[in-house]
């Protein structure tokens, strides 16, 4: 415990640092969270739900009832044939309200490149989203996560972006839903990239989520689990650059020590940097790794925010 807050004393000093000369020394933020207040990426259980060891309708009760969590972030492609179902959503968010659970946002993947160089491919992947969107208003939540992916040269490609998440984020504020971009491999996980991206839409409805992972520029999907990455972002510079625009941030977990420490991600270092912004939304859970079953690395992850969080007072 003791070398784990020298550790936390000694990260705090390079945050300090960073924050001083980055976009958190120009942003405006609220009191700090006495405690955090936890989300469970439904990502944290794909391999049950990929066995049908459980059901995706049956998320939002197996997070209160089996890890004692009240809100929940859900993924599209456990629910592709219900995308445009009003009345699948309407049910999905009465199972969640009887289970006392939030429902705050849907992950959104494989729905067209956003950034494609050709202008019909981004207006079809525009309005791909449009669905998840619908589904989010009627579950009561408050964003989407999608990807900034394409191709082309670097200034094209902004150019593609600017446009199709403009468009986006016009439509999803019509319906009161927010826009958010997470660090998902290549470009998305350039932070400075992106948020100058966000600053040239200049929208409210357009903003990150930032995750612990996946800050790896050479691959797509952005995992850095396996050190094989040849090119990564510095996570706390990054993670510091999305957190003024952040509606949501995401727990990122691969693997525990017998401390139950993350031995992978300077978990310390991440989450002052999160408390220190005075960002107040739920923090989501997102264990990835293969050490511990699903169900032990969730436990294992919450139990590590929740010690965190008390000695960063």
């Amino acid at each position: 415990m003791n070398k784990r807050r020298s550790f936390i004393k000694n990260s705090s000093l390079f945050t300090l640092g960073c924050s001083l000369t980055g976009p958190l020394a120009h942003a405006v933020y609220p009191t700090a969270m006495s405690k955090p207040k936890l989300s469970l990426a439904q990502w944290s259980l794909h391999r049950a739900l990929e066995k049908k060891d459980i059901r995706a309708e049956d998320f939002a009760a197996i997070a209160q009832t089996d890890y004692g969590i009240a809100a929940v972030e859900y993924v599209n492609s456990f629910y592709r044939e219900h995308g445009s179902d009003e009345t699948f959503w309407q049910h999905m968010k009465e199972r969640a309200g009887n289970a006392g659970v939030t429902s705050l946002l849907i992950m959104v993947d494989e729905e067209g490149e956003l950034g494609h160089p050709q202008a019909r491919e981004r207006q079809l992947a525009v309005e791909n989203h449009y669905k998840w969107i619908h589904a989010t208003k009627l579950l009561g939540g408050h964003s989407i996560r999608v990807n900034a992916f394409g191709s082309g040269r670097r200034e094209a490609l902004r150019e593609a972006l600017i446009e199709s998440l403009g468009q986006l984020a016009e439509y999803s504020a019509g319906e009161g839903i927010h826009v958010l971009l997470e660090n998902h491999g290549l470009h998305t996980s350039d932070a400075g990239f992106v948020v100058d991206i966000i600053k040239a839409v200049n929208s409210p409805y357009l903003g990150t989520l930032p995750d612990f992972g996946n800050w790896c520029l050479s691959t797509q999907w952005g995992s850095t689990q396996d050190g094989q990455c040849k090119e990564v972002y510095d996570p706390l510079k990054g993670v510091a650059e999305f957190l003024p625009f952040a509606k949501g941030v995401s727990a990122k977990s691969y693997a525990f020590d017998e401390s139950g420490n993350e031995t992978l991600i300077n978990y310390p270092a991440l989450l002052k940097l999160v408390r220190d912004s005075g960002y107040n939304g739920h923090i989501g859970i997102e264990y990835e790794g293969m050490g511990l079953s699903e169900p032990e690395g969730i436990r294992a992850t919450k139990d590590l925010l929740l010690s965190l969080w008390k000695e960063l007072d």
